[in-house]
C-alpha cells in the first residue's frame, strides 16, 4: 500500500511541476531586464495602414500585429505620439492579449513628442523656445504610465528633438533635460514606478557624437540626467549625405556585383558601430555608468530619390536584409538593445509620393508580404495561422531570390562619386 501510495504521490508531483511551468512569469519585468536582453528583441511600431494618421487602427488591427511580432520573438516596442489614438488602442490590445494569454509579453517605450515654439505652422520656428504642446504631451505619457504601469517601461522625452537637421521643429537640450528631470523627480514622489526609465531619443551627433560643438553644459546635465541613452545610427541616409563609406573603392572594382554589395553593407555596419562607439565614448567621459542602446537604426526597400537607382543605389530588399541580420548579429552578442526601424510599411510618411522611402522601412508590407530579411521565418512556418488585415504573411517576390536581385544595383564606384571610402 505504501508502495502504491508513493507511486500516487509521486505521479501528482510530476503534474504539479508541469502544471507550473506553464503558468505565466510572477517575476516582475523590469527595463533594466529587457534593455540589452537579446531575449527581448526590440522594434519600432506604427501600425497606420492608410495614407493619413486620420485612419487609426483598432484594437483588433494592432492586436494582429501583436501576434506578429510576439512571433518574431519582439517584446518591447517603441512609440512616438502619446497624443494620438493609436498609442491608447496599443497599450489596450497588449493589455488585452495579456490577459487573454496570461503568458504574453510585450512592453513599451513610450515616446513624448517635443517640439519648438511655432514648429509645423506658418510662422518662424524659434529654437530657443518649446511649444505649448510639450506640456500636454509628457502629461498625457505620465497619465498612460499610470494607467498602464505593467506594459510602459520606459519614457522617451523627444524624438531627434535636438539634431539641428530637424529644421521644423528642434529644441535646445535645455528643454529636454526639463522634461527628463519633470519626470525623474515625479518618480521620486512615487508618482511613477520607481523603476520606470527616462531617456530622449536622438540622433548620434546630439548625444556627442562627432560634431563637438553638442557637447555643452546643458548635455552634460542631460546624460547624468537619463536612466540611459538612446541614440539614432542610420548609414543608409549616410549613403547620400556622406558617401565617403557607401562607394567602391577602386580595390574592389574585380568583385561581383553581389560580392561589391556585400562589402558595402559591412562597411554600413562598421560606420553604424564607429556612430555607437564616438557616442559611447563621450557618454561614458560623463557618466561612465550610463549604458547607450540604438533607439532607431533601418534600412528602406524603395526609393525614387536619394537612395534609388538614380543616386545613393542604397534601397533595395537584398541590402536592407543583410543590414537587419548584422544588425542583429552585432547588437545581440553585444547585448545592446537596438529598436530596428520599422516593423510594418506606413503609407502616410509620405503619402504624395507611394515611392518615397520613407513609406518602405518596414519588415512587411502593406500586402501583408515579409521582405527577405525575414523570408526565413516564413519558410519556417512562424506566421502560420496569423493574418494582418485578412491577409496571410507570405514572401516579397513570391520567394523568388532570382527576381529580387534585379532590383538590386551596386553602390556608385569611387571614380563616379570623387570620393573614398575612409
Amino acid at each position: 500500500m505504501n508502495k502504491i501510495f508513493k507511486i500516487v504521490s509521486t505521479i501528482l508531483i510530476l503534474f504539479s511541476m508541469i502544471g507550473c511551468s506553464q503558468e505565466p512569469k510572477t517575476t516582475k519585468i523590469t527595463a533594466s531586464d529587457i534593455l540589452g536582453n537579446p531575449e527581448y528583441l526590440a522594434i519600432s511600431y506604427g501600425g497606420f495602414r492608410e495614407n493619413t494618421r486620420d485612419v487609426v487602427p483598432s484594437v483588433e488591427q494592432i492586436k494582429e500585429d501583436m501576434k506578429i511580432l510576439a512571433t518574431m520573438n519582439v517584446k518591447i516596442l517603441r512609440t512616438y505620439n502619446v497624443h494620438l489614438d493609436e498609442v491608447s488602442n496599443l497599450l489596450k490590445a497588449i493589455s488585452e492579449l495579456k490577459k487573454e494569454d496570461p503568458t504574453f509579453e510585450m512592453y513599451v517605450m513610450l515616446g513624448a513628442w517635443i517640439d519648438c515654439k511655432n514648429s509645423w505652422t506658418e510662422l518662424e520656428p524659434d529654437h530657443n523656445l518649446e511649444s505649448e504642446r510639450n506640456a500636454v504631451e509628457i502629461a498625457r505619457a505620465v497619465e498612460l504610465t499610470k494607467k498602464y504601469a505593467d506594459i510602459i517601461k520606459v519614457i522617451a522625452v523627444g524624438n531627434e528633438a535636438m539634431i539641428r537637421w530637424a529644421t521644423s521643429y528642434y529644441v535646445q537640450p535645455n528643454v529636454i533635460l526639463k522634461w527628463v528631470n519633470h519626470l525623474q523627480e515625479i518618480k521620486k514622489k512615487g508618482e511613477l514606478p520607481a523603476d520606470l526609465w527616462i531617456t530622449s531619443s536622438d540622433d548620434f551627433a546630439s548625444w556627442g557624437g562627432g560634431d563637438t560643438s553638442y557637447r555643452t553644459k546643458d548635455l552634460e546635465q542631460l546624460i547624468k540626467a537619463v536612466d540611459y541613452v538612446s541614440m539614432h545610427t542610420y548609414p543608409m541616409h549616410n549613403s547620400y549625405y556622406n558617401p565617403e563609406f557607401w562607394v567602391v573603392p577602386n580595390t574592389e572594382n574585380n568583385f561581383t556585383d553581389t560580392e561589391k554589395v556585400d562589402a558595402a553593407m559591412l562597411r554600413a555596419l562598421e560606420f553604424a558601430k564607429n556612430q555607437y562607439q564616438e557616442v559611447s565614448s563621450y557618454v561614458k567621459s560623463i557618466d561612465s555608468t550610463k549604458t547607450i542602446h540604438i533607439g532607431e537604426s533601418g534600412w528602406t526597400t524603395i526609393s525614387d530619390g536619394h537612395y534609388g537607382e538614380k543616386s545613393s543605389r542604397a534601397a533595395d530588399e537584398y541590402k536592407a536584409g543583410t543590414y537587419y541580420k548584422l544588425m542583429r548579429e552585432w547588437t545581440n552578442k553585444e547585448k545592446i538593445s537596438l529598436f530596428y526601424f520599422e516593423a510594418f510599411d506606413e503609407q502616410w510618411k509620405d503619402a504624395k509620393n507611394p515611392v518615397g522611402s520613407e513609406n518602405h522601412f518596414g519588415l512587411i508590407n502593406l500586402k501583408g508580404e515579409a521582405k527577405f530579411a525575414i523570408w526565413e521565418m516564413v519558410d519556417a512556418g512562424a506566421f502560420d495561422g496569423l493574418t494582418r488585415d485578412g491577409m496571410q504573411i507570405t514572401k516579397t517576390y513570391n520567394g523568388d531570390k532570382n527576381a529580387l536581385m534585379q532590383d538590386v544595383f551596386t553602390p556608385p564606384l569611387a571614380s563616379e562619386k570623387d570620393v573614398s571610402p575612409k
